[in-house]
């Protein structure tokens, strides 16, 4: 036995327990006078009622002398004079393959109220990107299970795409095709924001028993205080960095980055930030690359990462729209116009692009996705022609063409929500397409 080791943690270990005082509550935040912390550490609020359980907060800023506190959970109990007691580390969450199936709130905790499974790793939700030279390259392309998305969009092993629509159009139902149909070992899917009605919805309509028993899903729904909406983005994204340590491939799936943004604005209004473009801090926009940034290829394996953003008032070039779409790898717009002509998934393959693509396929491949594109082109930029009967048949050839094959282009780009393609039969598909035959 090494003595010598056990002296030297009892020489570091601190035997006191550090408190500071409520000193007012306004808003989101608590202000407190002490105890020795820094930013981003938790600390528990002991309510003055001793049969209450201590309120988990985080430190988010300081005023001269004073500490801002944001908590956790509601704060009904919290009262000028009561104690703020330090951990002296930021948030750890619990993480190991037996959270998979689980459905966990942003501390990591079961939404069931069951006991977490034992053998769990501690593990930090805020972490750094990983070096750049450290990325491997993307080289592989995944199958997603869409057609419109394997064969005209092909995303690759690592890739983070953002899935851009306003509300209603059907970015969840498309979530949980991609994680039933994925071709990863692991989905982690993150539902931040969301109503409540809608997670059990999801849970059991959109992704299924057979979806939910290769996921880790994190909640926290639009009644939460902010900081567990930031929270639950971070969350999600330390249970696909663990897994990405172990070799896995795993799908990050989040709806929505734009909430997390939200609520990041509220935080930063709260500890005294000035409002900037349409009402966000600059805070929002120096965490959005560092969250986004995490996931992607390592070393040691891959995250495909999905975000969708919920653009506000169907206006694509919004601050937050903008911002995560110039740090992704692609972009997929679900079109509300398409989705009132019933065509789901209603993406827009004109206006969505996979950055990826051209270095992940085969020329074959590249080649038809292309002439496909050309032909919906040229069917839109004459569709008032064509459809006013002004257009005489013969005029132009790739007209002509396109006029042919759009119906068929059309009816490929439809698929059902519980529909299964591989990335094969996607491509075979769309080959058959241009050779003429039925898809």
């Amino acid at each position: 036995m090494n003595i010598d080791t056990y002296l030297t943690v009892i020489d570091k270990a601190d035997p006191y327990k550090r408190y500071g005082k409520v000193l007012r509550a306004v808003g989101l935040m608590i202000e407190s006078l002490g105890p020795d912390v820094s930013l981003g550490e938790v600390c528990y609020i002991h309510p003055k009622q001793h049969n209450s359980s201590p309120i988990l907060s985080e430190v988010v800023g300081f005023d001269q002398e004073k500490i801002i506190l944001m908590p956790y959970s509601e704060i009904g109990e919290i009262g000028p004079g009561c104690l703020v007691e330090a951990t002296g580390h930021p948030l750890t969450i619990k993480i190991g393959q037996g959270l998979i199936g689980k459905v966990l709130d942003s501390l990591g905790d079961p939404l069931d109220q069951q006991r977490l499974p034992k053998g769990l790793a501690n593990y930090q939700t805020e972490r750094t990107p990983p070096n750049p030279l450290s990325r491997a390259p993307i080289h592989k392309p995944v199958q997603v299970g869409v057609k419109a998305i394997d064969a005209l969009l092909t995303v690759g092993k690592g890739q983070r795409i953002g899935i851009f629509s306003g509300s209603g159009v059907g970015k969840s139902t498309l979530l949980g095709m991609i994680a039933r149909n994925s071709s990863a070992d692991i989905n982690v899917i993150a539902l931040i924001g969301e109503r409540g009605r809608e997670v059990r919805e999801f849970l059991e309509h959109d992704l299924g028993e057979d979806g939910l028993a290769k996921s880790i899903v994190v909640v926290a729904t639009s009644d939460q205080p902010a900081l567990m909406r930031i929270k639950g983005a971070y969350t999600a994204t330390a249970i696909s960095e663990y897994f990405r340590d172990q070799g896995y491939h795993v799908n990050l799936l989040m709806d929505s980055v734009t909430r997390v943004a939200m609520a990041q604005r509220e935080v930063g209004l709260a500890t005294g930030e000035p409002p900037t473009t349409k009402g966000y801090t600059p805070s929002v926009f120096a965490i959005l690359p560092k969250l986004l940034e995490r996931t992607g290829t390592s070393a040691q394996g891959a995250i495909t990462a999905f975000y969708t953003v919920l653009v506000d008032g169907d206006d694509f070039n919004e601050p937050i729209a903008d911002t995560v779409r110039g740090i992704l790898d692609g972009h997929f717009v679900l079109d509300r116009k398409l989705a009132e002509q019933g065509q789901f998934p209603a993406i827009n393959i004109l206006k969505s692009v996979s950055r990826t693509m051209n270095q992940i396929v085969t020329t074959e491949h590249r080649q038809a996705a292309q002439d496909i594109r050309t032909m919906m082109a040229t069917y839109e930029n004459n569709a008032e022609l064509i459809q006013i009967g002004a257009y005489k048949h013969g005029s132009d050839r790739s007209i002509d063409q396109a006029i042919v094959h759009y119906p068929k282009i059309q009816a490929f780009l439809r698929q059902d929500t519980f529909e299964y393609y591989t990335l094969g039969e996607s491509i075979e598909h769309m080959q058959q397409l241009l050779q003429g035959g039925s898809t």
